[in-house]
C-alpha cells in the first residue's frame, strides 16, 4: 500500500525490494502511528537508508508465518507490542480478557503468551544464524532476571529464553541505529557488545570495566532478599551518565551483559522522529475488520514528551523511558497539530498534549542533562527536592498556541498531572488556565490512596498534599463560576495496604460522598519497586519487611471496600469489617458503611415496629400461628 511499509512479497516487489535489510515481527496490528513503538523505529531505520518489512501478529504455531518476506539481509527486529503480552492478555484475576485494543476488530488470541520469547523461538527454528534483535516495552522490562506474576516465579533474562542476540531496550531510537550500521559494516552480532542501551550475552568478561557483578541467577531463586538486592542496584543504574555496566551471570559460564542506557535525545532528535513520513493510522488492511480500535484513542493527541521524574514505585518507567525528561519544539507540535487539523474527521478537539506525565515538559534540574539524576533520592518524594526546577512557563506557553490554531475547538490533556508538581510552581497561571480551558467536565488524577503508610510504599505524596489539591482546585472553579469535579484513580492491595488502610480509605470516600466505578487492583508487572516488595516481602531500598496481600479473597475484600455502596459487594465489606475489627461501621448511623445483614437487620425492624405499635409483637405472633396451621393441613 502506498506510503505504509511493505507486509507481503507483492508489495516487496511493486517497490523493487529483492531483499529487505530488517523484518519486523511484532504481536500488535500494523499502524504506521508515533505513538507505535514499531512505527517509530521502522521510521527511523528508514530514514537512515535501510528497508524494512512489517509481519504483524504471525502465526506463532506456524513456522512458514515468519517467512512470508523472506530472509532479511541484516537481521530480525521482534517486539512484543505497545503492552507487556501476558498484561494484554489477563486481568490481574489472571482471568482472560475478552478484547484486545491492538489487534484488528478488536479480536482477542491474536498473539501467543510471553510474545517476544515466542517469536524468538519461531524464527530461530526457520532462520538458525540470522541476528535476532528484541525490543520494546516487554523486552526492555524483562532484560534481566525478573518476577513474572502469572507464573509465579523469578524468570530469566527474556534475551536467554527468546534465543535472540540483543536486546535494544528502552527508547530504542539510538541504539538500533548503531545496531543496524554495525551490522551492516560486516561485524558479527556476536561482537556487537559496544552499544549503549542493549543487552549481549557472553562468556568473557574480563574485557569489562567499570562494571557491577549482579547475584547470580541461581542465588536469586534460591534467596529472595538476593533478588531485592539486585534490583536496588539496577534501580540505581538507570541513569545513562552515571550508570555502570551490569552484570547477570547464569549457569554455564553464561553471563548476561547490560550496557548503560542510551542518551537521552535532545529536542531536534525528538523533532527528527516525530516529523518522519507516518501515515497516522493502521494498515488499510484491516479496514474489512472495522480497523484498531486503540487508534481511536491516539489519533488526535500529540506526544510532547518522554520520560518521568515522577517516581512511582508501581510505574516501569523509570526502567524503560528514564527520569530524564525529553521534549518537543513548540514548533514540531504545532506542524503535527495542522496536520491533524485537515484529517477528515477531526472534530476540533485535540484529546490530548503530554507524556508519560503531562505537565513535565523539562528536566526536574539543570543539573541532569550533565551529570544525570541522583542515585540515592527521588525528585518529588517524599517531598519536592530543594533543587527542583517546578515551572509550567513552557507547557502553558505550548498550549496557548495550539488553543489559538485555525479549526481546533478545545485542547484537552488527559495525560496524567502530577499535583505535587503543580502544588509546587509558585506561579498559578497554569493551574487557573488548565481549570478554564482543559478540562472536559472533570479532571482524573492519580492520588492511588489516602493513608500515608500505604502511599509512602507507592512512592506517592502524602494526603495533606492532595487535600491541598483538592481544595485550590474546588477554590479556582467557583471563582470561574465552573462546576467540575475531579476523578481519583485508587488502587487496592499494594504493598503495604492491610484491611485497616482500606478501611480507611472508605471512610475518606464515604465522607467525600464518592464511590468510584473502576478501581484498580495493584497488577505485578516486571521491573517495577512494588511488584519487587510483592514477590520478595522487602522494600528493596530500605531492606524492611513490607507487609504483601497475595490472597484472592483479601485482595477481593479490599477492592470491595473502595465499593462498599455495591450491593453485590456487601457480603465482602461486611466479612472486611469484621475482620479488622471495625463493627462500628455496620449499623443505621451517618458513619457506617453498610447495614447490618440478614436477621440483625430484620431484628432491629421488628423492635422499631414494637416501639411504634404496643401490638406489634402480638400481630407478629398470630400471623405466625395462623401460617403454621395451613402449613399442617398442606
Amino acid at each position: 500500500m502506498k506510503g505504509f511499509l511493505p507486509i507481503s512479497k507483492e508489495e516487496l516487489a511493486s517497490r523493487g525490494i529483492q531483499q529487505l535489510d530488517f523484518v519486523y515481527v511484532i504481536g500488535d496490528a500494523y499502524v504506521d502511528h508515533p505513538s507505535f513503538g514499531h512505527a517509530i523505529i521502522s521510521r527511523v531505520l528508514e530514514a537512515h537508508g535501510y528497508t524494512v518489512g512489517i509481519i504483524s501478529q504471525p502465526d506463532w504455531k506456524d513456522e512458514k508465518s515468519v517467512t512470508v518476506l523472506g530472509r532479511p539481509r541484516l537481521a530480525f527486529l521482534v517486539s512484543a507490542g505497545n503492552m507487556d503480552s501476558m498484561v494484554n492478555h489477563y486481568f490481574v484475576s489472571k482471568k482472560h480478557r475478552p478484547n484486545d485494543a491492538y489487534t484488528p476488530g478488536g479480536a482477542a488470541g491474536r498473539r501467543p503468551d510471553h510474545a517476544t520469547a515466542a517469536y524468538g523461538n519461531l524464527i530461530r527454528r526457520s532462520y538458525k544464524d540470522v541476528p535476532v534483535i528484541i525490543g520494546g516495552v516487554e523486552a526492555s522490562l524483562r532484560r534481566l532476571a525478573h518476577y513474572d506474576y502469572w507464573s509465579d516465579r523469578l524468570k530469566r533474562s527474556i534475551l536467554l529464553d527468546s534465543q535472540a542476540d540483543l536486546i535494544s531496550y528502552g527508547m530504542g531510537e539510538r541504539s538500533i541505529v548503531e545496531i543496524a550500521d554495525a551490522l551492516d559494516a560486516g561485524i558479527a552480532v556476536k561482537d556487537i557488545t559496544f552499544i549503549a542501551g542493549t543487552v549481549y550475552k557472553t562468556k568473557d568478561i574480563s574485557g569489562i570495566y567499570d562494571s557491577l557483578l549482579l547475584p547470580s541467577y541461581e542465588s536469586m531463586k534460591e534467596d529472595k532478599a538476593s533478588y531485592a538486592d539486585s534490583f536496588c542496584k539496577q534501580y540505581q543504574n538507570t541513569d545513562p551518565f552515571t550508570g555502570k555496566y551490569l552484570i547477570e551471570p547464569y549457569p554455564n559460564g553464561v553471563y548476561v551483559v547490560q550496557n548503560p542506557p542510551a542518551k537521552p535525545l535532545s529536542a531536534e532528535e525528538m523533532d527528527a522522529i516525530y516529523d518522519l513520513p507516518y501515515q497516522r493510522t493502521y494498515h488499510p488492511s484491516y479496514e474489512e475488520k472495522g480497523g484498531v480500535p486503540a487508534v481511536a484513542e491516539i489519533k488526535f493527541s500529540l506526544t510532547s514528551s518522554r520520560g518521568c521524574f515522577g517516581g512511582c514505585n508501581f510505574c516501569a518507567l523509570t526502567f524503560h523511558q528514564g527520569r530524564i525528561v525529553q521534549a518537543r519544539s513548540h514548533d514540531s507540535i504545532i506542524r503535527e497539530a495542522e496536520v491533524m487539523a485537515k484529517e477528515e474527521d477531526f472534530k476540533g478537539y485535540i484529546h490530548d498534549v503530554g507524556g508519560p506525565t503531562a505537565n513535565f515538559r523539562h528536566p526536574s534540574c539543570k543539573k541532569q542533562m550533565a551529570t544525570g539524576v541522583c542515585k540515592d533520592r527521588q525528585c518529588l518524594f517524599p517531598k519536592p527536592c530543594p533543587n527542583l526546577t517546578a515551572d509550567h512557563s513552557d507547557y502553558l506557553g505550548l498550549l496557548r498556541k495550539l488553543r489559538s490554531l485555525p479549526g481546533v475547538k478545545k485542547v484537552f490533556i488527559r495525560s496524567g498531572i502530577r499535583f505535587d508538581y503543580l502544588l509546587t510552581d509558585p506561579d498559578d497561571t497554569f493551574f487557573w488556565e488548565l481549570v478554564e480551558h482543559h478540562i472536559s467536565g472533570q479532571l482524573k488524577v492519580a492520588p492511588e490512596h489516602i493513608s500515608d503508610a500505604v502511599l509512602s510504599k507507592m512512592g506517592k505524596p502524602a494526603k495533606a498534599v492532595y487535600e491541598n489539591f483538592v481544595k485550590k482546585y474546588g477554590e479556582i472553579n467557583a471563582r470561574l463560576g465552573k462546576k467540575q469535579f475531579l476523578v481519583p484513580y485508587l488502587m487496592s492491595s499494594h504493598p503495604g495496604s492491610t484491611l485497616k488502610e482500606a478501611v480507611e480509605l472508605a471512610e475518606y470516600l464515604r465522607d467525600l460522598g464518592y464511590m468510584p466505578e473502576q478501581v484498580q487492583d495493584f497488577y505485578p508487572t516486571p521491573s517495577t519497586v512494588s511488584t519487587v516488595m510483592y514477590y520478595t516481602g522487602i522494600d528493596p531500598f530500605s531492606k524492611k519487611e513490607v507487609y504483601v496481600c497475595r490472597n484472592p479473597h483479601e485482595k477481593a475484600m479490599q477492592r470491595a471496600l473502595i465499593q462498599y455502596r455495591n450491593p453485590k459487594n456487601y457480603d465482602l465489606v461486611h466479612e472486611a469489617l469484621k475482620k479488622a475489627g471495625r463493627d462500628d461501621l455496620v449499623g443505621y448511623g451517618k458513619k457506617c458503611l453498610i447495614r447490618p445483614k440478614g436477621r440483625e437487620k430484620q431484628k432491629e425492624k421488628m423492635d422499631d415496629t414494637q416501639k411504634r405499635s404496643p401490638y406489634g409483637k402480638k400481630k407478629k405472633t398470630i400471623r405466625n400461628i395462623h401460617k403454621k396451621k395451613r402449613d399442617r393441613k398442606v
